[in-house]
C-alpha cells in the first residue's frame, strides 16, 4: 500500500516501532488504534511522544473486538503471531503488515538490508560508516574532486526505525536496514542489496522450529529481481543452503579462501581479500582490524562484501574498517581492575553467541552466564566451556537448565561453577575468583528479561556495577 488515507490501522505493541508507526500513519491519514498489554499510567511516555498526532489508545490487553473496526492489523517486532488476536485477524484474512515492510513500500532511494542469527548490528554499523565516508569527498577518473550527494539512513532494528524519515528521503540518499527475523516474517518486499550472515539455533520460542525461523530469514532474498544482489555467509550451513534462492548476483565471504567461481571476499594468509570474476584486489591485513574474535573478522569481510556490492570506494571502506572499534554491549571491554579486565558483552542472547565470545579470547575465562532461555540448546556451549572455561557464575532464570548440562559434560579438565540470583550477585561472586590475567565475560546466552527490560539495559548496569568494584 502507497496510500493509507482513510484506512483503519490497528498497530499491536507500543514500543519504539509501535510508536514510530502510528505517527507516519496518522500523518498520512489512517485512523490509528494503538494496543498495548500495559495500563494507560505505564504508556504515559509514549501517549506524550504521540500528542501531536490523532491515536486512538486501547490498553490493558488485546481484545479481540478491536479488529470489528480495522482493516490492516501491524504486530510490532517484538509482538509473537501466535497472540489469539494476531491468529483471530489471519482467521478472518485480515493482511498483516509492519514499519519495516511499509517503509520499503514508499522508500524512494536504494536500500541495503541485513540479517542473521549474530554479527547483523556490528555489520549493519560498519556498512553505515563505510557509506557516510564514500558520501563524502571523492576523486574522479580525470583527477577532479566531487562531493557526491544523497545521504545515508542507518537504522531498522537498530536506531530509529527508519519509516521516520522516509518523507524526507530522496532518490540519491541510501537507506541501511538491520532487519530481524521477527520483522521479515511479514514482508512481502526485499531490499535491493540483501545480506544473511548466518542462520543458527535462535528465537526458537517465538518460531517454534529451525524451519520456520530459516523460512523467515530468507524472506530478506525471495522477494528479489535478477538486477538485485544478495550476500550470503559460505561459512554458515544456514546460510549458504540459501544460495539456490538468489535470484541476481550472488556474493559471499569467508575465513577461508573461496572456491573458484565464487566472487566476494575471504581471509588468507592473514590478509583481507575481494574477489570478482577474473579481478582480485587486496584489501588490508586482519591485524589492523580493532574488533577481537574471528566472528568480528567475518562481520568486516561480509561489510566489505556488502559495500563493494553497493559500489563504495576502496578508501572509504578501508577507512571505516581501520577506525571501527565496534558496538557498545558487544565484547566492549568495560575496564582493567587488578590484573583483570572485564568484558561487556550482553547481546549475546543465545548459546551460540556466547560460544563465539568464549573462542575470542585466549586468557584464562570467568564466564556470567544466564538468564532467560529461549528453548535453544545448551549442549555446545558445555562442551566448550569445559574445554576454555575456568569457572563458570550462573545467574537468572536459566541458571539451573544451565547448571544441570554443563555438569552433564564429560570432561577430565575441572572447572568450578555457582550459580547466584542476579547479575550483580554474579559480579561480586567473579571478582572474588577472578585472578590477575583473567577475562571475566559477560556473555548470558539467555535474554535480559527476566531482570531488565532488554539488553542494553542488562549492559548498563554491568558496567555501572563493574565501576563500582574496588
Amino acid at each position: 500500500m502507497t496510500n493509507w488515507n482513510g484506512t483503519r490501522t490497528l498497530i499491536l505493541g507500543a514500543a519504539r516501532q509501535g510508536i514510530a508507526l502510528a505517527r507516519w500513519l496518522a500523518r498520512h491519514g489512517s485512523r490509528v488504534t494503538l494496543s498495548d498489554s500495559r495500563s494507560l499510567d505505564a504508556l504515559s511516555s509514549a501517549r506524550a511522544s504521540l500528542s501531536d498526532v490523532d491515536v486512538k489508545w486501547a490498553t490493558g490487553g488485546h481484545p479481540l473486538e478491536l479488529l470489528d473496526d480495522c482493516d490492516v492489523v501491524c504486530p510490532s517486532g517484538g509482538v509473537p503471531l501466535a497472540l489469539p488476536i494476531v491468529q483471530e485477524a489471519i482467521k478472518r484474512a485480515m493482511p498483516l503488515t509492519n514499519d519495516t515492510q511499509i517503509f520499503m513500500e514508499v522508500v524512494p532511494c536504494k536500500t541495503i538490508g541485513i540479517t542473521g542469527s549474530a554479527g547483523k548490528t556490528t555489520t549493519t554499523t560498519l556498512v553505515g560508516e563505510m557509506a557516510k565516508l564514500d558520501r563524502g569527498t571523492r576523486t574522479t577518473d580525470d583527477g577532479q574532486s566531487s562531493v557526491v550527494r544523497g545521504r545515508v539512513f542507518i537504522g531498522g532494528n537498530i536506531g530509529d526505525p527508519l519509516i521516520n524519515y522516509v518523507d524526507d528521503m530522496q532518490a540519491n540518499d541510501l537507506a541501511i536496514l538491520e532487519i530481524s527475523s521477527f520483522q521479515l516474517d511479514q514482508m512481502t518486499i526485499s531490499p535491493s542489496i540483501a545480506a544473511i550472515l548466518n542462520i543458527t539455533p535462535n528465537h526458537l520460542d517465538r518460531h517454534g522450529t529451525m524451519e520456520a525461523y530459516t523460512a523467515a530469514k530468507a524472506r530478506i532474498i525471495e522477494f528479489q529481481s535478477d538486477k538485485d544482489t544478495a550476500i550470503l555467509g559460505r561459512d554458515d550451513q544456514g546460510a549458504w543452503s540459501l544460495r539456490n534462492r538468489v535470484k541476481g548476483k550472488l556474493f559471499t565471504f569467508s575465513l577461508s579462501k573461496l572456491d573458484e567461481g565464487l566472487d566476494g571476499t575471504y581471509l588468507h594468509d592473514g590478509l583481507f581479500n575481494l574477489r570478482e570474476g577474473n579481478a582480485y584486489l587486496p584489501l588490508m591485513l586482519r591485524e589492523k582490524i580493532q574488533l577481537r574474535g574471528d566472528h568480528n573478522v567475518s562481520n568486516v569481510l561480509a561489510a566489505f562484501a556488502i559495500g563493494h556490492a553497493a559500489g563504495f570506494t576502496l578508501d572509504a571502506m578501508l577507512e571505516a574498517a581501520e577506525e571501527f572499534r565496534g558496538v557498545e554491549h558487544r565484547l566492549e571491554l568495560v575496564r582493567e581492575l587488578r590484573g583483570v579486565r572485564w568484558y561487556n558483552d550482553s547481546i549475546a542472547t543465545a548459546p551460540e553467541r556466547s560460544m563465539a565470545a568464549i573462542r575470542s579470547f585466549d586468557e584464562p575465562i570467568v564466564l556470567l552466564l544466564g538468564g532467560r532461555d529461549k528453548n535453544l540448546p545448551w549442549e555446545d556451549i558445555a562442551d566448550l566451556v569445559h574445554q576454555r572455561v575456568d569457572h563458570v557464575v550462573l545467574f537468572g532464570e536459566a541458571a539451573e537448565k544451565i547448571e544441570k548440562t554443563v555438569a552433564g559434560s564429560r570432561s577430565e579438565r575441572g572447572i568450578d561453577i555457582c550459580r547466584v540470583k542476579t547479575l550483580k550477585d554474579a559480579i561480586v561472586k567473579a571478582a572474588e575468583v577472578a585472578e590477575p590475567g583473567d577475562v571475566v565475560l559477560l556473555s548470558p546466552g539467555g535474554t535480559s528479561f527476566d531482570e531488565f527490560e532488554d539488553f542494553a539495559e542488562r549492559g548498563e548496569s554491568f558496567r555501572k556495577w563493574v565501576q563500582e568494584l574496588s
